[in-house]
C-alpha cells in the first residue's frame, strides 16, 4: 500500500474522539481484514475542545472560527483527506471546505446515504443546534420518508448529552436512552438516526430492537472506504 495520511478533526465533544478511533479500527478489520498492528492507517487525530455549551446559544462565528483553525492545523501536517465526526460543526460546511486544499468528508451525506430505499419513518437524535439547522431533516424528507420528532424527545436528549459528557458511566444515562426509545416505538418509527457522536457512549451499551443509523458508523465506512481507493 502506498503511503497516505488520514486527518481526523474530533474532541467534538471529548468524549467522543476514543469510540470514534474504534469505529475506524473496526472497519479497517472488516473492510480489508486488518490484522497486524501495521496494516492499519496512519492517523493524525487532533481533538479539539470547541465553545459547545449544551445549554446556551452557540457563537457561530467562534465556533466556525475555531474548527477552521483545527482544519487548518491537520491540513498542515500532509493529509490525504478529513474526517470530521461531529454532526453540528457541519452546520458551516462549504465555509469549512473551502478553508483547506483536501478533500472533507460530509458526515450528513454518508448518513442520509444508509436511510432504507422504500419509503419509512425516520427520528432524529442530536444535539439542539444539529436539529435546529435542519441538515439532516431536509434530506430525509427529500428521500420520501416520514419525519416524526417530538419536543420531549429534544429535551431528553439534551439531559443524557449533558449527563455523558459529565459522567459516561452515570447508570441514569441507559434509563434515559431507554425512555426514549420506547418513546418512538410508539410512534411506530422504523429508524432513528443518531446524529450526535456522545451518544456512542449509550449506543454501544445497548441493543433497541430498532433500525439505528448511526453517523459516526456512516463516516467511519467512508473513511476506510475512501482510504482504500487512495492506496489502490
Amino acid at each position: 500500500m502506498s503511503e497516505k495520511l488520514i486527518g481526523i478533526l474530533t474532541g467534538m465533544g471529548p468524549r467522543s474522539t476514543a469510540p470514534f478511533i474504534d469505529l475506524l479500527i473496526d472497519e479497517c478489520q472488516f473492510q480489508y481484514g486488518a490484522k497486524y498492528d501495521d496494516e492499519f492507517p496512519k492517523m493524525m487525530i487532533y481533538s479539539l475542545p470547541t465553545p459547545f455549551y449544551i445549554d446556551r446559544p452557540i457563537n457561530h462565528e467562534l465556533m466556525k472560527k475555531t474548527i477552521i483553525e483545527g482544519l487548518q492545523k491537520i491540513e498542515s501536517t500532509g493529509v490525504s483527506f478529513i474526517a470530521m465526526p461531529c454532526n453540528s460543526a457541519h452546520v458551516y460546511f462549504k465555509e469549512l471546505q473551502e478553508s483547506i486544499n483536501v478533500p472533507l468528508l460530509n458526515i450528513v451525506e454518508e448518513t442520509v446515504k444508509k436511510l432504507p430505499i422504500v419509503s419509512q419513518k425516520v427520528t432524529l437524535f442530536s444535539t439542539n443546534s444539529t436539529f435546529e439547522s435542519n441538515i439532516y431533516q431536509k434530506d430525509i424528507i427529500k428521500g420520501s420518508h416520514g419525519f416524526i420528532f417530538k419536543d420531549e424527545w429534544q429535551i431528553k436528549l439534551n439531559n443524557l448529552i449533558q449527563n455523558i459528557k459529565m459522567d459516561k458511566k452515570n447508570t441514569q444515562n441507559i434509563d434515559i436512552w431507554n425512555e426514549l426509545i420506547e418513546d418512538v416505538k410508539k410512534e411506530s418509527i422504523e429508524n432513528i438516526v443518531i446524529a450526535c457522536t456522545d451518544l456512542n457512549v449509550v449506543l454501544e451499551k445497548t441493543n433497541p430492537l430498532i433500525n439505528i443509523i448511526d453517523s459516526s458508523k456512516c463516516l467511519a465506512e467512508s473513511v476506510v472506504s475512501k482510504y482504500l481507493k487512495l492506496v489502490k
